[in-house]
């Protein structure tokens, strides 16, 4: 009889913990693409709530923290961003997009060398420009390049989005960065 009761009560104990951890997994991929359609419409300050939600409740990998940093570095809060690239280079060090986004949020506060340094690391895991001292036609050149070797380079098509972006080509960045989400569409866990 005893065991019977301790088998039960194990089950009940089983049954109830696992939904538990499914749910605690579903709730941080919803935050998470909450914090996505945030980010798409604007609404940085929601998308920030949401991204840190995602990443307290269980999606610690280095996309969540990209993304959360992206939308900092929109925002202006270039500290928080690189902070945030730091834990997701920690992470992932072969996480090139993070190195390239922490060089852009680096070049922002005006640290060229540490983006140069960024770039570079970037460059050991996947072909990018060195070339950000403010020479954007030579990152889109570099880009464009290995975008020909390699035409499924997601990450060389979003460099050269940004590099447009901020040569004001608005139409040739979102060509750009469709073609990188078409590449590598933005999910959690990412890469």
């Amino acid at each position: 009889m005893k065991l019977s009761v301790f088998l039960g009560g194990a089950v009940l104990l089983a049954t109830l913990t696992l939904p538990l951890g499914a749910f605690g997994q579903q709730t941080a991929d919803k935050f998470f693409n909450l914090g996505v359609g945030k980010m798409q419409k604007g609404d940085w300050d929601g998308a920030i709530v949401d991204f840190t939600k995602a990443i307290e409740l269980g999606t610690n990998d280095a996309s969540s923290y990209t993304t959360r940093c992206v939308v900092r570095l929109d925002k202006g809060d270039k500290d928080g961003s690189i902070a945030d690239f730091k834990k997701a280079i920690e992470l992932n060090q072969k996480y090139a997009e993070a190195y390239i986004d922490r060089g852009i949020a680096k070049k922002a506060k005006g640290d060229l060398d540490g983006a140069i340094d960024d770039y570079s690391k970037a460059f050991e895991v996947v072909p990018v420009s060195k070339g950000m001292k403010g020479d954007l036609d030579g990152v889109i050149a570099d880009c464009s390049k290995a975008i020909e070797l390699n035409p499924k380079l997601a990450d060389a098509f979003k460099t050269r989005g940004l590099a447009k972006k901020a040569k004001g080509d608005q139409v040739g960045a979102e060509a750009d960065f469709a073609q990188a989400d078409k590449l590598k569409p933005p999910s959690p866990p990412c890469p």
